[in-house]
């Protein structure tokens, strides 16, 4: 087995264990933020906070009963997270036609 190959396998296990355990790695980010904030005295709680959102984006959702670990949503090709192509989740849409439309007719 190459080195790829299990470093793929390790990466693999590493997103189930943080599925699995999604509750308590955000709990952990939530007590470390609060300590850091306690030894700062406040002064950078905007920072603090930020850096606690950051975080939590990016542990996976704990799946839920029925589905696998480990195991990817299904998006429509060409979309990411199922949002229209080339939208980015949680930002606004800018105002005009939508991507099916055809425009104005001849």
């Amino acid at each position: 087995m190459s080195l790829v190959n299990t470093l793929k396998g390790l990466l693999g296990k590493g997103k189930v264990a943080a599925e699995q355990n999604a509750d308590k790695i955000n709990g952990a980010v939530d007590k470390a933020g609060t300590f850091i904030d306690g030894k700062t005295k406040g002064k950078y709680t905007d920072k603090i906070e930020k850096g606690k959102v950051a975080a939590k984006k990016i542990v996976p959702p704990q799946a839920g009963p029925g589905t696998t670990p480990g195991a990817t949503p299904r998006t429509a090709p060409g979309t990411t997270n199922g949002t229209a192509p080339g939208n980015i989740p949680g930002t606004p849409r800018a105002a005009g036609p939508t991507p099916t439309d055809p425009g104005p007719k001849a």
